[in-house]
């Protein structure tokens, strides 16, 4: 994917591709993230067959693929191979633990008597036994290729009409669908949300990976800027001499933690070398640089932090030094990073904290958010979602500019596509947007000071 120039934060487009629900679930997610620069595909399938088809129309448009489980992630490769990386949700865990308490509370089926697909039997063991429940009488049948999700509906139906089972749990919503018109008690284990999150997380690190697998050097400039120090200091003064060991002393320790290399440039520089792996662990995946907290504390000075990436030591070595340039006209504390294809990020010195994204985005549009999102509250529309046909009456424009319009917010970062809304209307359901009112600067709906 093309990376704007000028964009203060990181760019990582993510495809989801999965059922209805589950897209629908991992964008709401994905508005709480803390990526501001994360853009969402979807991708949907009625169909376990139909993953590769849907996964394919995207694939190009994305930096990663996100997969709603094993099952369509393996179909998916099995059929296809993608240029760009890929994962999937994973099961088991805190979602055998939610489908058994919904099983008991709903009265639906005897937890003790069922069977589940896609676990092994050690992770039925370990969840049955967490929950002080006996699985003498459960029947799992763990995935494994070439395992298609009639196998699973062969499974469940043979143990259920042998009276083995009173009910069936199910990671596949094919499955689910063909249990429920077999009038087989069933139920969907569902990932929980922490699952959900960690899977999303974990496809913006490939996919981020990905942009940078060119970008592997990594080089960082310390710089003891001359504000911090008094009037005529020299070298050779033995204070002076003390700050520069300490300095070194302290980078030492926090190359440990990323498996670095400490030079010193010159009276008031240090040059750390190590690779963009090692640099994404010890700054929350370039989102903070809590390094500069501790050795500014630890030398009761401001520093000047560089960080620059590139494809060979030379060119990450001058991308530093552009870097540290920026940080020198920076009031808070943190680190500039500069690399490749006009990147350059603001890493503040402790976490939490983020580039402010929509100070990039033209005043243009981001009036135009407003104005949709103001209209759509005063008509009690919460969750923001507009077509083109919405945008056109709002805006008094043609249902063409319309959709130009909601296309340039996507672009731009102010909207995600959502799927097609489920109607019954005869034709090709609208396209749906989901307006991202967070990436708003200014607060919509509340009042201005």
């Amino acid at each position: 994917m093309a990376r704007r120039s000028g964009t203060p934060h990181e760019e990582v487009t993510v495809g989801l591709v999965g059922a209805d629900a589950f897209v629908r679930t991992m964008i709401d997610l994905g508005r709480s993230s803390r990526h501001p620069g994360l853009r969402l595909v979807p991708a949907i399938y009625e169909q376990e067959t139909a993953v590769t088809t849907a996964a394919s129309k995207i694939a190009g448009q994305v930096d990663s693929l996100l997969f709603a489980g094993p099952l369509p992630y393996n179909v998916a490769l099995a059929s296809n191979e993608f240029d760009v990386p890929c994962t999937y949700v994973p099961t088991g865990g805190p979602a055998l633990h939610g489908v058994l308490v919904r099983a008991l509370t709903r009265g639906i089926m005897d937890p003790a008597r069922v069977s589940i697909d896609s676990i092994t039997d050690a992770e039925l063991a370990e969840a049955y036994a967490e929950v002080d429940l006996s699985a003498d009488q459960v029947h799992c049948m763990p995935y494994t290729e070439p395992l298609r999700p009639d196998d699973f509906l062969r499974f469940h139906k043979k143990h259920f009409r042998a009276g083995n089972t009173s009910g069936a749990i199910t990671t596949i919503p094919s499955v689910h669908s063909g249990l429920r018109s077999a009038a087989i008690p069933s139920l969907r284990m569902v990932p929980s949300t922490v699952t959900l999150r960690q899977a999303l997380n974990n496809a913006i690190l490939i996919g981020s990976g990905a942009r940078f697998e060119e970008s592997r050097i990594a080089v960082v400039i310390v710089q003891v800027p001359n504000r911090s120090l008094p009037p005529r200091t020299s070298p050779a003064q033995y204070w002076f001499q003390e700050l520069r060991l300490t300095l070194h002393r302290e980078l030492l320790l926090e190359a440990r933690r990323m498996d670095a290399i400490v030079v010193a440039s010159d009276q008031q520089n240090f040059l750390v070398f190590t690779t963009l792996g090692s640099l994404r662990m010890v700054t929350d995946d370039l989102t903070c640089a809590p390094f500069v907290s501790r050795i500014s504390d630890a030398l009761n000075i401001d520093l000047e932090v560089g960080i620059g990436l590139g494809r060979s030591t030379l060119e990450a070595e001058t991308n530093a030094y552009r870097a540290v340039a920026q940080a020198a006209t920076e009031t808070s504390p943190g680190a500039a990073l500069t690399g490749p294809d006009n990147l350059s990020l603001r890493l503040p010195a402790t976490g939490g904290q983020r580039s402010e994204p929509a100070a990039q985005h033209s005043d243009r549009d981001l009036a135009l958010v407003r104005t949709l999102i103001e209209n759509l509250n005063e008509n009690g529309e919460t969750k923001l979602v507009v077509d083109a046909e919405q945008v056109a009456a709002i805006m008094n424009v043609t249902l063409r500019t319309a959709r130009r319009t909601l296309q340039g917010l996507v672009e731009s970062g102010l909207a995600w596509p959502m799927p097609p809304s489920r109607s019954k209307k005869v034709g090709r359901p609208p396209m749906l947007f989901q307006l991202l009112d967070e990436r708003v600067t200014a607060p919509v709906g509340k009042s201005q000071s």
